[in-house]
């Protein structure tokens, strides 16, 4: 067989030269017979190797029994049931060709969403560790919503991955849209649903605005592939060459990426248009948020112990110790800490999204000051007697009195007393 460029050659100096077919063989150094063939060709020579043998082949017999019995069995498994002891990767690109085979298609359609019907929910992980104050850095998750219909797409970086940080979220980015989609799409995340149930949580969040949750069938990642794709996006698109100082910085250069790049940015599955351009009539179909806002962030009740400090996310916060031994009701939102008791506000803190902190108010330090002393004052009061007179008696104690007169108390064998020597 000839090499492309020596046909190419052939057909020149016989069409454009008028060469005889002798000389071009002359020239080329080739059998006027293959300088024919060349010429009689209706296109160029064909460069496809044949078949070639594999190691695999002789036992690709047991491989299709196997993945007859077992489908989805791994290529690890069947190299182990079938003694395989050369190179993984050859088998497993054999195993990738035959599964298809033993397998049922599982097609996924293209899905159309009418305005307003529905968000893809999900948490997305940077790689990035975000400065948090103190030396700290961490890794903290971003919760991202994508529109069905425009494919607009917001993103909030939250404190944690807790249902009361997820929905503060939430509803974050709902009140900026200042209306919710009708379904809200979520996998199976464990604050949400983990166990393929929504949680209270999101059942009363969802709920108070009127909306409704959906789970999506486990380890399926098609069926919310809008906000997955997105998250993929912002991976190669936004992280590169950025660096962030706060969580509050990354939420910033965020909201200013996604109006200007992502949600400004044409794409093909809705005609060419950006998400931008659909927005209007999009949000104009959801629901409208309710005037109650739903229960959101974190919260506990907790009995105020001596040291007048409560946890929360990992970092103690400062109460007014006033209120120690008494009921507090906590509440933590993406940015504050508030401490209740009775109704009363006892605590106001700015949130640490570190760990493993100390937050004082210097305030609750002077009054645990002060309640010390008057403590102090109240012990010393009870500790002493006045005369008629008003000079102060002090009071002894009784084996002071036994050693004044001589008294030597015996206690009986049987007794645990000991004496005024104490013995």
């Amino acid at each position: 067989m000839i090499a492309l460029e020596e046909w190419a050659e052939i057909r020149r100096l016989h069409r454009a030269e008028g060469v005889s077919i002798k000389e071009i063989a002359r020239r080329l150094g080739l059998a006027r017979n293959t300088v024919r063939a060349a010429l009689r060709a209706d296109g160029p020579p064909l460069r496809e190797r044949g078949p070639r043998g594999s190691v695999v082949d002789e036992v690709e017999p047991q491989i299709r029994a196997l993945l007859a019995e077992f489908p989805r069995m791994p290529a690890t498994v069947i190299a182990e049931r079938i003694g395989w002891t050369r190179s993984l990767t050859v088998l497993k690109d054999r195993v990738r060709e035959l599964r298809p085979l033993f397998v049922p298609p599982d097609p996924a359609d293209r899905v159309q969403y009418a305005p307003g019907e529905v968000a893809q929910c999900d948490l997305w992980f940077p790689a990035h560790r975000i400065p948090v104050g103190a030396g700290q850095e961490r890794v903290l998750p971003v919760l991202a919503m994508t529109c069905g219909y425009s494919r607009v797409t917001d993103a909030v970086m939250i404190p944690s991955r807790r249902a009361g940080d997820i929905l503060a979220g939430m509803w974050q980015i709902v009140t900026g849209w200042d209306a919710c989609p009708r379904t809200l799409v979520w996998d199976r995340e464990a604050a949400i649903g983990g166990t393929g149930r929504p949680t209270i949580e999101a059942t009363s969040f969802v709920g108070t605005i009127g909306v409704r949750l959906k789970l999506a069938p486990p380890r399926d990642p098609e069926y919310k592939g809008l906000v997955e794709r997105r998250n993929g996006y912002f991976e190669t698109s936004f992280l590169p060459g950025r660096t962030f100082v706060s969580p509050g910085d990354f939420n910033a250069q965020m909201a200013r990426w996604l109006t200007t790049r992502a949600n400004a940015r044409p794409l093909r599955s809705i005609g060419n248009l950006a998400p931008a351009d659909r927005w209007a009539s999009d949000r104009a179909a959801m629901t409208a948020l309710p005037p109650t806002a739903p229960a959101i962030g974190l919260r506990h009740r907790v009995r105020l112990a001596k040291d007048y400090y409560v946890r929360v996310d990992g970092n103690d916060y400062s109460v007014d110790p006033r209120v120690i031994g008494r009921f507090v009701e906590v509440a933590a939102t993406l940015g504050t800490i508030t401490a209740r008791c009775a109704g009363q506000v006892v605590a106001e803190h700015t949130r640490d999204w570190g760990t493993g902190r100390t937050i004082t108010d210097p305030a609750h330090q002077v009054a645990a000051k002060a309640l010390r002393a008057e403590l102090a004052a109240r012990r010393q009061q009870r500790s002493t007697r006045t005369h008629g007179d008003g000079h102060v008696v002090a009071i002894r104690a009784l084996p002071d009195y036994d050693a004044l007169f001589g008294v030597d108390f015996e206690p009986r064998p049987d007794s645990g007393a000991v004496n005024a020597e104490g013995t």
